[in-house]
């Protein structure tokens, strides 16, 4: 094993870049090929397949202002992590590296151009996060997970392919448990999430919703939220008042599990959000992220919305009294929960990390 072919993956700290990666290193090390993992210090906080000994920091900085010294700091941390990760492509000989998006995959890549090293990409977006588009003219592959992502960029269309975003065992186990159509008095459960840190905007929108809901719908109400510490006492009071069950947490370890067993997700649409609720096929309704740079969380709502598997609700629009009418009429309808579930899974991808598995040991020549 010690001579096998080494992958390197790069990828920014956060789940929703770590994921893929992870997803796609189990595939490798199925097929025999070692793998590293290149990225910041907060992945060090995540469990999983890569332990610390397979983990090595790069230092990089995330642009986070356009003022001449904010861009100076970033360019100067990027700089350092780009001989830090020439250092470390050089030393360790990978075939080569993958970057799974964020700021931190900007330094193995481009010492990886350096080196003369392969290097592919893979965004789970329907469009190109910043830093993917920076490198895109200087990777050798694009993998997208979506459709369409590179069809206005001829230059770049050329040399992507389509795979889909890799899924950790957790959500192909979920993905295998079919959709159980609600009872027309029996439980409704509803899951609230708002990304890996939470999202205020569903503390202060669902709880008022549920409050306008008819209250012979909250006695069927099986609530399970992700709720901000800061939060957490102003939405239990809510819910309490109302005799709702509800299941209140900041975080949520078990996520896939519980995406399967709900009968409809509100949540943000962050590319893994939208991924994972494609392959389990569960209906929803999304509230992308304003104010982005690239509306990155809207076109990827508008994937699900496109075919019926979720509505999309613009976060001006999303207010309790629009939020009630939709459960409402959803709570009404269970056959549309269903064919909204049907919907969404038919976009899904199960086999992504076997895809871009293939996709890497054609580029790597293995």
């Amino acid at each position: 094993m010690d001579h096998a072919p080494l992958i390197l993956l790069a990828a920014g700290g956060t789940g929703g870049h770590l994921f893929p990666a992870e997803a796609l290193a189990g595939e490798l090390i199925r097929r025999g090929l070692r793998v590293r993992l290149a990225t910041d210090a907060r992945a060090l906080r995540y469990s999983g397949l890569f332990s610390r000994d397979n983990i090595d920091v790069v230092p990089s900085e995330t642009v986070r202002g356009r003022t001449p010294w904010s861009l100076g700091r970033t360019a100067i941390m990027l700089g350092y992590g780009t001989a830090v990760a020439f250092n470390l492509v050089r030393r360790l000989k990978p075939s080569a590296v993958v970057g799974f998006g964020g700021y931190p995959t900007l330094p193995p890549l481009m010492a990886a151009r350096l080196l003369g090293v392969p290097g592919i990409i893979h965004d789970a977006n329907a469009v190109l996060g910043r830093a993917n588009r920076f490198l895109s003219s200087r990777v050798d592959a694009i993998a997208t997970s979506l459709p369409g992502v590179l069809d206005r960029d001829p230059t770049l269309a050329g040399k992507a392919t389509t795979v889909g975003t890799p899924m950790r065992p957790a959500i192909l186990a979920a993905a295998a448990i079919p959709f159980a159509l609600p009872e027309p008095n029996g439980p409704l459960r509803l899951l609230v999430v708002g990304g890996s840190q939470g999202a205020r905007v569903m503390s202060d929108i669902v709880p008022a919703a549920i409050e306008q809901l008819e209250p012979a719908l909250w006695s069927r109400l099986m609530l399970t939220q992700q709720v901000r510490e800061e939060d957490m006492a102003r939405v239990r009071a809510a819910y309490d008042r109302l005799k709702i069950k509800a299941e209140l947490a900041p975080f949520f370890g078990d996520l896939p599990a519980r995406l399967a067993s709900h009968h409809l997700a509100i949540s943000r649409s962050g590319a893994g959000t939208v991924a994972e609720l494609a392959a389990i096929g569960r209906p929803s309704i999304l509230v992308p992220l304003p104010g982005a740079i690239d509306q990155d969380q809207f076109a990827n709502a508008g994937v699900l919305s496109g075919v019926n598997g979720a509505l999309r609700i613009a976060q001006p629009e999303f207010t309790p009294s629009r939020l009630a009418a939709e459960i409402s009429t959803l709570a009404a309808e269970p056959l549309r929960l269903t064919a909204m579930a049907a919907a969404a899974r038919s976009v899904g991808r199960l086999d992504a990390a076997e895809r871009l598995a293939d996709l890497v040991m054609k580029v790597a020549r293995i």
